[in-house]
């Protein structure tokens, strides 16, 4: 599940994590993005015009892997899929979110920083998860200990 879009994730290397107050901005931050090489970007649910903005910014670059982040909700994911949203990231594990995006085929990279995150995650067929916020839980360090029992498992880390 999601195979492909591990592949063009882990291609990626960098995931930008952008918060837009202005739907107007959208367009020209995925024009820079492209332009510097960064393919993808995560727009977060933080602000009114989310979804506007993805779809902004899926419309100026087709070929950008625009993608949702602090997703809270099902709603929020459906309000992301109709923008054009290609992935959905969440801060935590919400299994309501995960669930449902695995029902829609829309890939989901959940927060994960415990092993019992990570093997919910992964008793839904998960591979990939996000690892927020980084520093605080320990960074690298942690991500290799989460690591060694979760072979082959693997993380976005966030956060300062």
């Amino acid at each position: 599940m999601f195979d492909q879009f591990y592949t063009t994730l882990e291609s990626l290397g960098i995931v930008p994590v952008v918060v837009l107050d202005k739907v107007e901005d959208a367009a020209p931050l995925a024009h820079a993005l492209m332009a510097a090489g960064m393919k993808s970007a995560e727009v977060t649910f933080r602000t009114a015009c989310a979804a506007e903005c993805i779809a902004a910014m899926a419309e100026a670059e087709p070929e950008m892997c625009v993608g949702a982040g602090t997703v809270l909700t099902v709603e929020q994911v459906e309000q992301a899929r109709a923008a054009g949203a290609k992935f959905i990231v969440s801060p935590g594990y919400n299994e309501d979110v995960v669930k449902h995006c695995i029902d829609i085929d829309l890939p989901v990279l959940p927060g994960t920083v415990t092993p019992s995150e990570v093997t919910a995650a992964e008793n839904l067929g998960l591979k990939v998860t996000k690892f927020f916020p980084a520093s605080q839980y320990g960074g690298l360090n942690t991500i290799k200990a989460l690591a060694a029992p979760f072979v082959g498992h693997r993380f976005m880390p966030t956060g300062a």
